[in-house]
């Protein structure tokens, strides 16, 4: 999975250089399975896997996001833009751009809000290039606030009703035969395809193993008077269909919108505290109004946490689109 990453990594640099250089014949399915090697069939159905899209999609997406960065960036004329990016009218470029964003070109090119790109096949890894900050919100001290969408995967993952905080949830867990921390993470290991698995040999994010809060069914309220389930376990493309042990369960996550709160590397034995006031400050203190977001309780929505020094602390929240007088 991380050869895949870093070939369709390598596809998208070869997107994006076409894109920008108006090379529209080069962007064919044909000429980008030869470049890397395998058949075109071979290469639609691992880009769909990871991308949770089709390449038509993706280019579609992404010539969009690049024609967002000139409205806001450039004082270009928006059909001079639309002409660039492959759309024969203004009407033609103004029903995608607001199909995709929400927003037609006019009324974000006046108001700039955030918006999710659809563009980033590993979100958790923040922004493609070429585009990056396209989608930030906010950049305030150390953390950075952006939005994404996350395409459909499947979660696969222990869960508990009862615990505060990833302590206590261990500590419960431990109690239960075969749901002790060693014995899951060597569980998850073991599990092929993981989407987040960075190469990592420990039990944090970069093993792509990850804490999951999970909005409860209707009526249901957590101990603590949440409603949320806290969960651990690894993401995982949406055809899965290996191993689910069965101490486990795995869950259906449909493509959605999320809000991204995120740190930087820093020195766990040191810092840590520090980056999580910062990071809870953050979340705190973030203001909806004008996002055209709010966030999203509906029972089933999933929102991750990841924390690995080496490279971020994430919360990833998720959201909706608000209705006037409703963000929150």
């Amino acid at each position: 999975m991380a050869q895949w990453y870093e070939h369709i990594q390598a596809l998208i640099d070869d997107v994006d250089r076409c894109i920008l250089s108006g090379d529209d014949e080069a962007i064919t399915l044909k000429r980008l399975a030869q470049k890397l090697g395998y058949s075109e069939s071979y290469v639609s159905r691992k880009f769909k896997a990871l991308s949770g899209m089709q390449l038509w999609e993706y280019l579609r997406y992404r010539k969009l996001a690049f024609a967002l960065r000139d409205l806001r960036d450039t004082d270009d004329r928006i059909l001079d833009i639309a002409l660039k990016y492959g759309y024969a009218s203004h009407e033609a470029f103004t029903r995608a751009f607001k199909e995709a964003y929400g927003v037609t070109p006019g009324g974000y090119r006046q108001h700039p809000v955030p918006v999710a790109l659809h563009t980033i096949l590993n979100p958790f890894d923040c922004y493609l290039l070429g585009v990056e900050g396209a989608g930030l919100a906010q950049a305030k001290g150390d953390v950075k606030t952006y939005f994404v969408t996350i395409p459909a995967h499947r979660f696969l993952h222990i869960r508990n009703y009862e615990s505060i905080g990833y302590w206590d949830f261990w500590e419960k867990q431990s109690r239960i035969p075969g749901q002790d921390y060693e014995t899951i993470c060597n569980l998850l290991r073991g599990i092929r395809g993981i989407l987040d698995d960075a190469g990592g040999s420990g039990a944090d994010s970069g093993s792509g193993q990850v804490m999951g809060f999970i909005n409860a069914p209707e009526g249901r309220i957590c101990s603590w008077g949440i409603p949320l389930a806290e969960a651990y376990g690894v993401r995982l493309p949406c055809d899965y269909a290996g191993e689910v042990p069965p101490q486990m369960q795995v869950m259906d996550v449909a493509e959605g919108d999320y809000i991204v709160f995120e740190h930087g590397p820093f020195d766990f034995e040191t810092e840590n505290a520090a980056v999580e006031e910062k990071i809870e400050r953050a979340m705190k203190v973030f203001c909806y109004e004008d996002t055209g977001y709010r966030l999203d309780t509906a029972p089933g929505r999933v929102f991750y946490f990841y924390h690995d020094c080496a490279r971020f602390w994430k919360y990833v929240r998720p959201v909706t689109r608000a209705q006037p007088g409703k963000q929150r």
